[in-house]
């Protein structure tokens, strides 16, 4: 055979085994796809390959990175420890070249490569080819030589196909795993969305969801403010993080930040870094905890904007479709839940009003009855008491108590009278009386009950010249009601006081201090409501009436302070 046959055999021989190295190692990276579903190990996997078919001495697949925009080294084999972590802006160096244009690239020196870019001095020759999703590339296969010419077309060739069998596997691997993740989202989805509907109250659900924001998208910070539409501000009222709900209180005007934008828009907004924002919440919290993006979320029902979802990471981050879908999502199962929670409130509400209508109509028909009873024996009592003889000469004290025994039993028939006669006017009952003089008969009624239960009264009367234009009767009634509340506060004794004066308003006070328990923190708020009492013996009608009374005399009754060191109440009414 001729010399020239023989160098055509070799030829083919090497075209042979090229294209068997090329399919063989075709194969064995196409067969990572069935054997690891970590898409990282099967990057290592992918290089090891690589540099076994190439003899190459390092090798590297560089992706890139969608919140900073520029090159990431996800994995390297053989390059020195100073490329961990290297991050290469698209269009630098060999591989920032290919990631750019999308075309391989060989460079048999890299020393006279202008495109070159140096991370290790050992490398002598490099090449590289483009990893690719669809049509977009998304990173580069990089491979290294210390030797020169290392490389050539046929190897670039090669690297190629094995660019695009690797872009294959990681794009199956990653479309099965973001399919698990998505599935487990939907799941996570459907477990909240029955969580939050069998939730009863605003709060629990806005926990509910600030929660499961935070652990769906893996964020430092995820926060839901309230919005008040009548006072047009936004209140922070759930902030959790991954230890719990954080204590931090914050208010602000939708104007006054970029919130306000994803409120008056219906829209999501984002921003990549928050220090460089002049954002005006969270401001201390933002540099304390290192914030640097956010993704703000409307919560909507029926164009009605009930609040924002808001939530923080702490590294430069965009959101992708995927995750401002899953946000959008949960905004729309909170708003669904909240509108719930809302509605069952007023629903409770609403039987709890018609519950105690039924009561007051019982009561009212009940007390009409009594009324009516108690009405003749009384003018009975009366009559008699009208017919007895009384000493005139007797002591001061006795001649004050008759009087008062007068008076009373002339209240109790108005008061019979005013229950058969419910709905006509009182002004009848109405004249100028002495401010100080009510407060001291009202002090005489029940000086017996005050020796009984060991509380010393004072009362102390700014100014002894305070004329009102009042039912007697009612207001003396609504002091009683005042100071037997006071009476029960305070079982052991104590110190009640009763101070009149004028106000800046040019109107009469009257203050009633005690220095007994205090009223249970969780009644404050409804102390003046129907049949709420917290004494076994107590009806919870004597607030009621008495703030009724003092409203109808165009004043008022208030509660001041109360607390373990006692209660004070306010009432007020306009002078003559």
């Amino acid at each position: 055979m001729s010399p020239d046959n023989l160098d055509g055999v070799d030829s083919k021989i090497t075209y042979q085994n090229s294209d068997r190295r090329a399919l063989d190692a075709l194969y064995r990276i196409s067969a990572l796809a069935g054997k690891e579903n970590n898409p990282l190990v099967s990057l290592g996997n992918i290089l090891d390959e690589v540099m076994a078919v190439f003899g190459a001495s390092s090798a590297s697949i560089c992706m890139l990175n969608a919140d900073s925009d520029q090159l990431l080294i996800e994995v390297e084999k053989g390059l020195s420890k100073q490329s961990k972590g290297f991050e290469l802006p698209v269009g630098v160096g060999i591989t920032g070249w290919v990631a750019m244009y999308g075309e391989p690239f060989l460079s048999g020196d890299v020393a006279n490569e202008e495109k070159y870019f140096c991370i290790d001095e050992r490398i002598k020759s490099e090449m590289a080819a483009p990893l690719t999703e669809g049509e977009r590339v998304v990173g580069a296969l990089n491979v290294d030589s210390m030797a020169l010419q290392a490389f050539d077309e046929d190897d670039l060739r090669l690297l190629v196909l094995m660019a695009k069998e690797a872009s294959r596997v990681l794009g199956n691997m990653w479309m099965v795993q973001q399919l698990r993740r998505k599935a487990d989202q939907l799941q996570t989805l459907v477990l909240v969305g029955q969580d939050m509907a069998g939730t009863r109250k605003v709060d629990g659900v806005l926990e509910s969801i600030t929660r499961e924001a935070l652990l769906l998208l893996n964020c430092r910070l995820s926060a839901f403010f309230l919005y008040d539409a009548d006072n047009d501000y936004l209140r922070l009222q759930s902030l959790q993080n991954e230890q719990g709900l954080v204590p931090y209180e914050e208010n602000l005007k939708p104007a006054d930040s970029i919130l306000g934008t994803a409120l008056r828009g219906h829209r999501q907004v984002q921003t990549r870094d928050l220090l460089r924002t002049e954002e005006h919440h969270f401001v201390s919290l933002i540099r304390q905890e290192n914030l640097h993006s956010m993704l703000v979320t409307p919560v909507v029902y029926e164009d009605e904007p009930i609040g924002l979802l808001s939530l923080y990471v702490d590294r430069k981050h965009r959101f992708n479709d995927d995750e401002r879908l899953i946000v959008r999502a949960l905004a729309d199962l909170g708003a669904i839940a909240v509108q719930n929670a809302r509605l069952y409130g007023r629903v409770f509400s609403t039987e709890e009003s018609m519950r105690k209508s039924e009561r007051l109509t019982t009561l009212g028909t009940l007390a009409a009855e009594i009324a009516h009873e108690v009405r003749n024996p009384l003018m009975v009592v009366r009559l008699l008491f009208d017919s007895l003889e009384f000493d005139q000469d007797s002591d001061e004290s006795k001649n004050k108590d008759i009087s008062i025994i007068r008076e009373k039993l002339n209240h109790l028939d108005q008061i019979a009278g005013r229950i058969l006669d419910f709905g006509k006017s009182r002004e009848s009952f109405r004249r100028n009386y002495s401010l100080p003089e009510i407060l001291k008969d009202a002090s005489l009624l029940v000086r017996l009950k005050l020796e009984q239960s060991q509380v010393n009264l004072s009362v102390n009367q700014a100014n002894p010249n305070i004329t009102v234009f009042v039912d007697k009767g009612q207001i003396q009634q609504a002091l009683l009601n005042l100071i037997l509340n006071a009476l029960g506060a305070m079982p052991k004794g104590g110190s009640l006081e009763i101070e009149s004066f004028i106000n800046s308003d040019n109107r009469a006070e009257v203050l009633v201090s005690d220095t007994g328990t205090g009223i249970p923190e969780d009644l404050r708020a409804q102390i003046f409501d129907s049949f709420l009492t917290a004494r076994t013996d107590g009806t919870g009608l004597g607030l009621t009436i008495s703030k009724r009374i003092l409203r109808s005399h165009d004043g008022d009754l208030e509660l001041v302070k109360s607390d373990e060191s006692g209660t004070v109440f306010k009432l007020t009414l306009p002078v003559c």
